[in-house]
Parts: structure tokens; C-alpha cells; sequence
């Protein structure tokens, strides 16, 4: 079951989030986040009537995947930066695609002319999942993040809705 995201979820979903936070570089955060923080970060996708989304399976969240604003300039204001994740070892069954599939839905219908898909490098998972919707690379950052001790990319995926 797909449905809106609320500030309830919020720990639900940092337990997600921080395990991508704690041990990967697949977000470029290095402290895990609160629930608190989490729940702030849903209101505010709210307050800009972007949507936030889970994935409940058994009524737990197991995913999830939201739009926030591209840039802050008003100019910017159809196009939006898309986020999904999964609880670790649910990936490859194709729950990341039903989660982005509805965001984008959503999306057009809310009138949004560009997603955009930000990656961090190498991920060949998410490069698969964003070119399933018609996204294609539009630009490739070197080295702009330091997680680990090590350098990594940023690669951004574009489609227009």
C-alpha cells in the first residue's frame, strides 16, 4: 500500500534513512538524523504541496519517496528534485519503481514540468531505476562529496513530466 507520508512515519522512516546515513555514500549526510528532524523535513515537503510517500507492507514502511523543491528561485518553481529508499534488503523487487511511479504521477498531475534525480556514483541500481521512467543523465559532478575518505561523483538525471 502507497500512501501520503505524515509526521507519524517519521520514525519509521529515519530507520530507512539512517542506515543509508550510517553506511553508505548513497546520501551524502554523515550524522543519523531524529525523528524529529525527519518529521520537520515532511512538514516542510507538505507546506510546499510536494508529495511524500510510503510504502507499507503489514503496516510497517518499508520505502518511501517524496519531491522537494529544485532551487529556491521562483523561476524554478515547476521543477522538483525526486528522493526514494527502501529498508535494506528489499531492493530489485521493483518496490523502489512502484513508489516513483506514483511520486511522478503525482507530479504531473500537480502540474510539475521537471524531475530531476540527483545519484551519488557509482550506483548502477539507481541509474536502472531513474532511466525505467525516461530519466537521462544531464550532468556529472567529480568529486564533490567526501564520505568515508573517499571522494565520490554526483551524477543528475532528468525527465520532463
Amino acid at each position: 500500500m502507497i500512501r501520503a507520508a505524515t509526521e507519524n512515519d517519521a520514525e519509521s522512516i529515519v530507520r530507512i534513512y539512517n542506515h543509508y546515513v550510517l553506511n553508505t555514500t548513497i546520501t551524502f549526510e554523515e550524522e543519523s538524523v531524529s525523528s524529529q528532524d525527519m518529521a520537520s523535513r515532511i512538514a516542510e515537503v507538505a507546506s510546499n504541496a510536494l508529495p511524500w510517500l510510503v510504502l507499507e507492507q503489514g503496516n510497517e514502511v518499508v520505502g518511501y519517496a517524496y519531491a522537494s523543491k529544485w532551487k529556491g528561485r521562483c523561476a524554478y518553481r515547476f521543477s522538483v528534485e525526486t528522493t526514494v529508499y527502501l529498508a535494506p534488503g528489499l531492493g530489485g523487487r521493483g518496490l523502489g519503481s512502484k513508489l516513483y511511479e506514483v511520486l511522478l504521477t503525482q507530479l504531473r498531475e500537480k502540474g510539475f514540468h521537471a524531475a530531476i534525480g540527483g545519484i551519488a556514483l557509482p550506483n548502477p541500481q539507481s541509474i536502472a531505476l531513474h532511466e525505467k521512467f525516461g530519466m537521462t543523465k544531464v550532468a556529472h559532478f567529480k568529486e564533490v562529496g567526501f564520505k568515508f575518505r573517499q571522494w565520490l561523483d554526483v551524477g543528475y538525471w532528468e525527465c520532463l513530466l
